[in-house]
Parts: structure tokens; C-alpha cells; sequence
């Protein structure tokens, strides 16, 4: 399944200038996705970190994958329940274990995420996230998301 940016807003609730899907290229609902970020000097991040020589911070990285996981959960769930979407659900992050990271992300780089839903124990998601440039691993990650409703 591929989405564009339209389609990523009705997973997610983020919008500019904290949305940081551009496109799902690959979704397996209860396997995997893959998605991408192009990484611009633009971005407001930069201004701050650092103006001289711009790099995405390591914790925007961590949120991209999240990100996509949640994007992966919200699809796997709407595919368990037949079709059925519900939009009161969302995933709020509840754990980040082992973040190792590789490279720098600059202005110019398109970074990819890759998801992968490892299990699920009362609502409580767990995903094993990679994002890389080029073919060259930046940052890994094992995310913990909680399944919740919002009223």
C-alpha cells in the first residue's frame, strides 16, 4: 500500500511543522512499512540546531519512526477489525529502548524509516524501527506505543 501526504493525515494527527512522513512507499498491515522524509534546509529545526552546520536532531528522528509505527499500527488495527477505521484511536509513545545512532541527518538527505510490529500485549505495541540514507543505517530504535482512545 503507498500513501501520500493526504492519505498519512488520516493516520496521523500531526501536522507541519511536526509531521515528518512525506510518503508510505511499502505497507504490510501487521508486518511492516516503509516510509521516507525529505529532509530540507527548510525545516524549522535548523534554525536552532545548528545554523552553521544544520543536523536533525537525534529526538525528531526517534518521533519520524514513531511516526511511521503508528501509522503501521493504525492500519494493522483497521485490517483486524474488517475495514473499520476509528478515529477517536490514536498510539502515544510509552517506551524507547536500545536508540543507537550511526550518522548525521543534513539538509538534502532523504531519510527512510522502516517498521516493524514485533507484538502486542493489552494494547501495548512493540516496534522495531530503523531509518537510514542512502542504504547506510543513521539510527535504531525499539519503540513501545500505547494503544488509546481520545474523547
Amino acid at each position: 500500500m503507498i500513501m501520500d501526504s493526504n492519505q498519512i493525515k488520516e493516520y496521523l494527527p500531526h501536522r507541519y511543522p511536526f509531521l515528518f512522513i512525506d510518503r508510505v512507499t511499502e505497507l504490510v498491515p501487521n508486518e511492516y512499512i516503509v516510509c521516507y522524509k525529505n529532509v530540507s534546509y527548510n525545516e524549522p529545526f535548523f534554525q536552532g540546531h545548528f545554523p552553521i552546520k544544520p543536523i536533525m536532531p537525534g529526538v525528531l528522528i526517534i518521533e519520524a519512526m514513531a511516526q511511521a509505527a503508528g501509522i503501521l499500527g493504525l492500519r494493522s488495527r483497521e485490517v483486524n477489525e474488517g475495514g473499520e477505521r476509528n478515529p477517536r484511536v490514536t498510539y502515544l509513545l510509552a517506551g524507547v529502548d536500545d536508540a543507537r545512532f550511526k550518522r548525521q541527518v543534513v539538509p538534502g538527505d532523504r531519510l527512510e524509516f522502516r517498521a516493524t510490529l514485533g507484538g502486542n500485549k493489552r494494547g501495548i505495541y512493540k516496534f522495531t524501527c530503523e531509518a537510514s540514507v542512502d542504504g547506510q543505517q543513521v539510527a535504531s530504535v525499539e519503540l513501545l506505543v500505547a494503544e488509546r482512545e481520545v474523547v
